[in-house]
Parts: structure tokens; sequence; C-alpha cells
């Protein structure tokens, strides 16, 4: 079986086919260098590289990638030895029908391992139609590290080398305005950018660099929060193509991708990355927000509300909970009758994202254990379901039910042997406290709980019946 590279492209003839449940796409140009990566794995593969390979088949960029490694060790060589090329195979439902799309990657060209080609990488910097910058280096990677030093080869932060980048690329263009960068961090931390741009100031300063650098850090760049929603679930145990692909990967068809700019830059970003104009779920907004509300209250949210009752009624995955005709009208009204209702972004919008959260949890394709889910709960409640119990309230002038019942499912789960939390929680539920003392943990919820009119009544009653015997009545 041949190995996929431009070698083995460049055999065939171009392929482009579509039917109801394929769509397998085969590009061959080598597109112009306009993207700076930091970061080669599955998630950023399969979410803005594979979205600028369609921006690139609808004409609307012509922008290649270029990959840096931003540890010691990555994939680099062997997205080298494929010429940049992968396949992406996405698997899930649309509205409730089975869809499976293929596509091979063209939009990456090369990659870097600046701890071997610190040249190479440095040189990137310089180049002219380089303008964005995309990254997802883990959530710990955006961080300050005392030690890295402007003189070392790399130096081992994500930041630093950011830093180190833009003072060669100020120095080689004589610090013009129009050779700053457009920054698009993905990682998984609130207001990324910011904190992004925070970091490299500090190495700017602790680096003794120019007031002018500095200025221009600050002036000429733009470092945009954003918003990626995507489950990546990485290669697959079996495929059925004809060549050899080890970057495959395979993720969920749903994607949503919200990037917080305005001014220059959200122009700028609408003109050259137009991803809606291609298909994709995406947004420029001035605030990001209301969209990371919507994702925490009802996709995290229904998790959090659903999957400690699901595996007290013996449930093990997700999938098996949304099969129970019980669990998805719990579903249903705990999501469009309860979270809905307490958040202010369009009505529509709202329904069309909580109609897109049901066809998630139904993938086939995607196995979510519910105990793996229950990790940290009670840190994932005070986050993803009070604040809608609360808002509820606040609206209703009553206590919506089925988050109020999530949160006895979540007192009778803590109570029994499967709990995996800190371990001073874990020793605190062991001694089996009244439900008063849990809701007077104002360091687990941020309030004490006694204080919500009729919440630990309400809590205890749906306990003194049972969490499964509740829910049924509950939905009745």
């Amino acid at each position: 079986m041949e190995q996929l590279n431009r070698g083995f492209l460049n055999k065939k003839e171009q392929i482009f086919y579509q039917d109801l449940e394929t769509d397998f796409h085969i590009g061959f140009d080598l597109p112009e260098e306009r993207v700076l990566q930091f970061g080669e794995g599955n998630f950023l593969r399969a979410f803005v590289d594979y979205f600028i390979d369609l921006l690139n088949e609808h004409k609307l960029f012509d922008g290649g990638i270029v990959l840096v490694q931003p540890i010691d060790k990555g994939l680099i060589d062997v997205i080298n030895e494929q010429d940049g090329l992968y396949t992406v195979l996405l698997r899930g439902l649309e509205d409730g029908h089975e869809v499976i799309k293929k596509r091979i990657v063209t939009s990456v060209t090369r990659g870097i391992d600046p701890y071997r080609d610190f040249a190479d990488f440095m040189a990137v910097a310089t180049k002219p139609s380089i303008r964005f910058v995309v990254s997802n280096t883990t959530e710990a990677g955006i961080t300050f590290v005392a030690s890295d030093r402007i003189t070392d080869t790399p130096p081992s932060s994500f930041p630093a080398k950011v830093t180190l980048m833009l003072h060669e690329r100020f120095k080689h263009f004589h610090g013009h305005k129009d050779r700053g960068l457009i920054f698009i961090p993905c990682e998984l931390i609130d207001n990324s950018g910011d904190r992004l741009r925070e970091v490299v100031l500090q190495y700017a300063e602790d680096w003794g660099l120019s007031a002018d650098f500095i200025k221009w850090v600050d002036s000429s760049n733009y470092f945009t929060n954003t918003l990626v929603d995507r489950i990546v679930t990485g290669h697959p145990a079996t495929n059925d193509l004809d060549y050899e692909d080890k970057l495959l990967v395979t993720a969920e068809t749903f994607n949503f991708f919200a990037i917080e700019a305005s001014g220059w830059a959200a122009a700028e970003l609408n003109a050259k990355l137009p991803f809606a104009k291609a298909g994709v779920n995406a947004i420029v907004t001035e605030d990001v927000t209301p969209y990371k509300a919507r994702k925490v209250r009802i996709l995290n949210g229904a998790h959090t509300m659903s999957v400690l009752a699901a595996y007290l009624a013996g449930k093990e995955t997700v999938g098996e909970m949304v099969g129970d005709p019980l669990f998805a009208k719990y579903l249903k009204k705990g999501i469009y009758e309860e979270i809905i209702p307490t958040l202010d972004l369009d009505h529509a919008d709202l329904v069309s994202f909580a109609d897109s959260v049901q066809d998630r949890f139904a993938n086939p394709y995607i196995k979510h254990m519910l105990l793996s889910i229950a990790l940290n709960s009670v840190s994932k409640f005070r986050a993803r379901v009070l604040p809608s119990i609360l808002e509820y309230q606040k609206r209703k002038n009553a206590l919506p039910d089925v988050l109020t019942f999530s949160f006895a499912a979540l007192v009778e789960f803590y109570r029994g042997d499967k709990v995996a939390d800190d371990a001073e929680i874990m020793e605190f539920f062991g001694k089996k406290p009244t439900v008063a003392e849990i809701c007077a943990r104002t360091d687990y919820w941020g309030l004490d709980l006694n204080t919500v009119d009729g919440f630990v009544g309400k809590v205890e009653g749906y306990l003194k019946v049972g969490v499964v015997e509740s829910l049924k009545t509950l939905l009745d």
C-alpha cells in the first residue's frame, strides 16, 4: 500500500466525488504560505487546517500553513514525510441522519522542528506573506518561563518563541506597521489571546527589548480570543483507505469557531478568512462571551445535569443514555424548557445549537463513558448548571425541576464509591453530610445554597423518593 504524499496524488486524477453520505476531495496546488501554526496535533489539523482547506477549495484564500512543533518531540517528521498531506474523516449525525465525509487536506505545506531547524523557524518570521498565526499548545502552553532567554535556540515556552519570532520580524521589516500579525490562539482557556499578548509583553520587558518593539507589538499586531468546538477523536482503529496515512484523524461533523476581534483586525479576518462562505460554522464577533455561555450552559450543562442520574439508573455511556426514552425526555425538558430561557442570544440560534447537541450526544461513532464525564462534577456543576438554576429562579420566580433534580443526583452519586474528585471533596462526601451541609459549602458553589429559596427542600424531596423514581415522576 502506497503512502500518502504529493507524489502519490500526482499519479491520480483529481477526484471530487459527492453523494448523500460521502464527500471526498483531493487537491494538488501548493498554496503560498500565509499562516504560521504552533501545534501539529489532531485538533488543529481537523479544525482550522481543515477549514482553510475548504477556503482554498472555494478560491477564497489560496493560503498555505507552515506547522511549527512547539515542543521537543512531535509529528513534524511524519508531516514532512507525507508532504503535509493527511486525511480527515468526519462522522456523525446531522438532523438525525448519519453523515460520513472524507477529505485529503492539502493546506499544510511543510513542518518545522525549531529544536533541530532553528534557522528555518526564524526565516519564516521574515516571510512577507505570513499574516496569521494559529496555535493550540494545550491549556498550559501560554505561560511565562523565567529561565527562557532571547539567546535560546529556541526558548522553551510557546510565548517566548512568539516573542523571539516577532522581534525577528520587527527587525527585518524595520518596524513597518503593516508587517504585524493576527494571532488566533485556540487553546482551551478563557481569553487566550489576551493572555498570550500579556506574556509576550512580559518577555519583551524581561529581555529588555526596545520601547519601539513593544509599541509595534501593541499597535501592529492583534491577539484575538476564540471559542472552538469540535470533538476530535484521533486515529481510528480501522479505515477503508486504499493508501497509508499515518496522520489520518477522525472527528465529529459538528463545528463552531468564534473569533473575537474588532476594528481593522475584524475587517481583515472577514475579508481574508471568510470561513462562513466556505460552509464553516464560524463567526467574527466583538464579544465571544455569549457563545461561551451557550456552549457551557447547553452542551456542557446538558452533560453535567444528566450523566450522574444516568449512571445511577444503570447506564454506562452517553449513547445508552440518549437511547433511553426517559432520558431523551429528560434532556429535552432540561435543555429547551429550563436552560434556553436563561440565555440572551437569539432564540432560534439557541434552539439550533441545542438541536445539534442532541445529534452530538447520539453520535454512534463516539463512545463517551459516563464515569469519564463524571470526573470533578462539583466544579463542573458550579460552572455549568448552577448559573442556569439561579438565572431561571431570577426570571421565573421558581426553581427549575430538572436542573434542581440534577443536584440531587450529584448528592446521591457522591455518596457512592465511584467518585473521582479532589481528595478534600471526596473526604467531605465520605462523611455522608446532610443536604444542608453540602449546600452550605460556599467554597464549592460560590454561595450558600441554603439561601436559595426552596432549593434544599426540593433536593431533599427528590432524594427521599429516590433518584430513579423521582426522575420518572418528574417527567410525567
